[in-house]
This record gives C-alpha cells, structure tokens and sequence, in this order.
C-alpha cells in the first residue's frame, strides 16, 4: 500500500484488517485539507495504520492508534516509525478499543478516525466514549468510516452530524461537537 509522498506501508496479510480504499483515504485528506499539519490525531481500530501513516506524512503532531490485533500493532509500530520525522509522536496501544479509550483520559485530539469492522457493534458505544472521556478538542471532528447499508449515523448527545460522504459500499460520517 502507498500513502503520500508515494510512502510504502506494510500490511497484515489475510483478512483480519481492512485497509481503507486509497480513493476514500485521499477524499478525507482533501476534506480535511489544512487541518492536519499540527494535528493531534487519534485513530480507532487503526487496521495497518496507514490513516495515522498519512496524519504523520502530512505534519500531524501527534498519532495514537488503538487496535486489538497483535500482529497489526507490530505492522503499525513499523509503519509509523518508518514516516514519522524527530518532530513527531505516535503511540500504540494494544487492546480493545472499548477498554482501552478510558486510558486517553485527558487527553484530546483534533481529528479522529474512527474505522471498526463494518458489522460490529462498535459504533455508538465508541462515539459516546469519546464525549464521555472529553477526547474530541473544542474544535475537532470525527470521522466514522462504515457500510452505508450497515450502520445508519445518528445523533450521539454531545456529538451533531456536520456531513456525509458516500464512495461506493464506504460511508464517511463526520461529528464535531
């Protein structure tokens, strides 16, 4: 997989992640444009990272990625040091995106991605622990990338619908708050 600058990302093999489409990836970055660079980002069921590859590559701050996947973790691990510059932080954090959201306590993010298996039951448990934990900066949104026809965003109190974008069988809906 490449990311900008034309960067090579490793991937799990088999089917245990789902990358995100590089048309999808490039439509966020474009919407999200001038909002980046500085950027704390946090990236939920991070898969191979390369959302938070692409964060780093474009002057993110700070990138935090939860995944359960042991073997994802090592592949993101190396993936963010390869892109990362002196100047930046990246963390990775093993485990259950449920449990381990509590632990970003005090912290908050500027831009959050936040990508589950598609027929998980993730997602309003997650989004309400972002309000619940206060993870998402005064001026921050969420992106929520899932199945149009599998999950159907709504409102999540403390958290409005600002858009959403449909590529295909990927759907992104975005909160702020």
């Amino acid at each position: 997989m490449r990311i900008y600058g034309n960067r090579q990302l490793k991937t799990l093999s088999g089917d245990l992640t789902r990358p995100t489409l590089a048309r999808v990836r490039e439509a966020l970055f474009n919407i999200w444009q001038g909002e980046i660079s500085g950027c704390r980002w946090l990236d939920l069921c991070a898969g191979s990272g390369s959302m938070g590859a692409e964060a780093l590559c474009r002057d993110a701050e700070l990138v935090v990625g939860i995944e359960q996947n042991g073997a994802a973790c090592k592949i993101i691990q190396q993936n963010w040091q390869t892109v990362a510059t002196e100047n930046q932080n990246f963390q990775v954090i093993k485990g259950d995106v449920i449990n381990k959201i509590g632990s970003l306590t005090g912290e908050q993010f500027d831009r959050i991605y936040f990508d589950p298996p598609y027929a998980s039951k993730l997602y309003e448990g997650v989004l309400k622990a972002i309000v619940q934990y206060d993870l998402l900066s005064p001026n921050g949104e969420i992106a929520v990338e899932h199945h149009p026809k599998q999950w159907k965003a709504s409102e999540i109190e403390g958290l409005t619908i600002s858009r959403e974008k449909i590529y295909g069988n990927t759907a992104l809906t975005f909160y702020f708050r």
